[in-house]
């Protein structure tokens, strides 16, 4: 009897482990449809490698300044050209990538992590602690979500740690008041009640079955939340409360060249260029992921 227990029971998992490879392959057969999703990653990705392998890519050293060659127009020798101390432009924004990749892709991941825990409380929980936490995710979202960041970034100061949590903080109530959507049309699902009628753990239940039927949004909205994540550090960094200079960040790049935008537009021009490459890639993946995640919005 035993033994019959045990083969079921083997054989029930082999199933659901089926299922998931299935369904699994059936979501890339999707992905790999959509032509702009696969331009989309495929760019983001030679961007993202581009600046790993920025010491080896770039013709020059970031920070070498040449006086003598200053302002120089593109050219085969300096791509984009060289800004007011006579740096390689082109060699500075395949570096800079490091610093704006970094500052999106961490902010975007910070958010999601805190916004996942604070929606599934509230949407797991609900009751005074759901009512509790929405009002005051209200509350914060009656906030402009760039005057927040500013406030914040003034508060914490510049650098790499404190823009990543200066942009992360606007994040996380989207994602919390998502997520906590999900979950009040996943809690009472028959699964659920059968663990919790086995007595497992209220943690348990929130990580194994209620988040994970319950966060394919969510991957899609951090994942074209790096997009906006790094136009939101470009613009920080802009106001000069980001990255600080010398870094090569494309925002304070775009800062350093606005003084010159009449007579030296191309000193703009190239971190203008790899933002916009950076954002609409990002753009294009995440529609696409969206659609393969869930054919029904596409129709």
């Amino acid at each position: 009897m035993s033994t019959d227990t045990n083969a079921t029971v083997q054989a029930n998992v082999q199933e659901e482990s089926g299922k998931k490879q299935s369904s699994f392959r059936e979501f890339l057969k999707r992905l790999a449809k959509n032509k702009l999703a696969l331009f989309g990653g495929i760019v983001f990705l030679l961007i993202c490698l581009t600046a790993i392998f920025a010491p080896l890519i770039a013709p020059y050293d970031y920070q070498a300044m040449d006086m003598a060659n200053k302002y120089l127009s593109p050219s085969l020798e300096h791509l984009f050209g060289t800004d007011q101390y006579g740096r390689d432009i082109f060699s500075r924004v395949i570096y800079g990538g490091r610093w704006s990749l970094t500052l999106g892709v961490a902010s975007s991941i910070v958010s999601t992590v805190l916004g996942i825990v604070v929606g599934s409380i509230a949407g797991y929980f609900g009751g005074k602690v759901d009512s509790v936490i929405m009002r005051f995710i209200d509350i914060l979202q009656c906030i402009p979500g760039i005057l927040l960041t500013i406030c914040i970034a003034s508060v914490l100061g510049t650098g790499l740690f404190n823009t990543v949590l200066a942009m992360s903080f606007g994040g996380i109530w989207g994602t919390a008041r998502m997520l906590r959507g999900q979950i009040l049309t996943v809690r009472n699902q028959e699964y659920v009640e059968a663990a919790k009628a086995t007595n497992v753990s209220e943690g348990r239940i929130i990580l194994k079955y209620v988040i994970p039927n319950s966060i394919q949004p969510i991957i899609v909205q951090a994942c074209m939340g790096i997009g906006g994540t790094i136009m939101g550090a470009a613009g920080l960094s802009f106001l000069g409360l980001g990255i600080q200079p010398p870094m090569p960040e494309w925002g304070a790049m775009l800062n350093d060249g606005r003084s010159y935008l009449r007579y030296y537009p191309n000193m703009l021009f190239a971190p203008m260029l790899f933002i916009a490459l950076t954002v609409m890639s990002i753009s294009f993946f995440g529609d696409g992921l969206r659609d393969a995640m869930d054919p029904r919005l596409k129709e």
